[in-house]
Formats: C-alpha cells, structure tokens, sequence
C-alpha cells in the first residue's frame, strides 16, 4: 500500500500542538531518558516505540476507566487506547526531530496506528504502539511493518494510505468527548 502525505511539508511530520505536545517537560524528559542508552535515529525510533507499546497499557486491555489524548497526559497517566498511544508515539519520535505522522484502519471501528520516516530509511513504515497480548505481534519495523492487526479486505475492512500530521478530527472529536472509557466505547469512530 502507498502512504500519502495529508500535507506535502515534512515539517508539519515534526510540529508540536496541543494533542501531540511534544515541548512539554514529561515529553521532553522521556524523550531525553530514552535519547540517553538510545542515540542513532532507528534505536530511539525503536525504544520509543518498545516504550509506549510495552509500558502504557492499552486501557480497554486494563479496563482501565480514564480516557487521555494528549500525549504528555498518556505518559503521565500511564494508560491509553490506540490513539492516545499513538499521540505519544507520534510526540516522542517528534521530540527527536524524527518525522511521524498518525494513520488508521478501519475494522468495527476505527483503530490507530503512527507511520515512521527515518534518516536514509526508504520512506514511511506503519507502526502500531497499541500493546500485544495473546494473538496480536505488534513489531517495530522499518523493513516492512508487522501491525497488531493486518486487515481482511474480504470483511470490508480498510487500511486507510492517508498520513495525518494531526490526529483525525472524528478521532480526536470523540477522545475530548468521552466521560470515561465505558462511554468511549460506544462512541469510537467507525469510519473517517
């Protein structure tokens, strides 16, 4: 599948806003702990990734109730679903000056993956931080991508090739909106 840049400027794979808040200090501290044992480009990419998929549970895996969405409150909080933990992927990558955009599948609803750009690395690779448990291999690649779930066309279901430089408005929309997670699962977007 071709990835397609939303916006033609790498620059805006880097930029920092309220969701993907990579110049606040919790980001910028874990940016910097990981940055420290992790100084090549591809080892940072992968410990942020390892990060994030293996030390912020997915919530809907934990049944944990709280919903975040900014990335510096899912590395405070410690808890998040497939967006939120992209916003953090996305913000950390970021925070190191490597370009990371948001994208998305499609299943019964919407599920939330992050694509890498590495230096000299051959273009974009999907991601997928969401978290494994028994059956789901979620891998940092840049050969190929190894995605938590790898889409059946035969069930409608949809890799969308659009790379977000801000999270999805339904995404995000739904995210602000939600009262816990309980409510969340009953309002995550279905398509985009």
């Amino acid at each position: 599948m071709e990835l397609i840049q939303q916006v033609p400027e790498l620059s805006a794979y880097l930029a920092a806003d309220d969701v993907i808040d990579h110049e606040h200090p919790r980001v910028r501290e874990a940016a910097d702990r990981l940055a420290a044992s992790h100084p090549d480009a591809y080892s940072y990419a992968k410990a942020a990734f390892e990060l994030v998929r293996d030390t912020i549970p997915h919530s809907m895996d934990a049944d944990d109730p709280r919903v975040t969405w900014r990335a510096s409150d899912v590395l405070e909080q410690r808890t998040g679903i497939c967006y939120a933990k992209s916003h953090a992927l996305v913000a950390l990558l970021r925070a190191r000056s490597i370009p990371a955009a948001l994208c998305y599948q499609k299943f019964e609803v919407v599920h939330g993956l992050v694509a890498v750009q590495l230096p000299g690395g051959g273009g974009w690779v999907r991601q997928d931080p969401r978290g494994n448990k028994p059956g789901v291999d979620a891998q940092f690649r840049m050969d190929r991508e190894q995605v938590a779930f790898p889409v059946r066309a035969e069930s409608n279901e949809v890799d969308y090739p659009v790379l977000y430089a801000k999270p999805h408005p339904a995404v995000l929309s739904a995210l602000r909106a939600a009262r816990d997670r309980p409510h969340l699962d009953m309002t995550l977007p279905t398509n985009l």
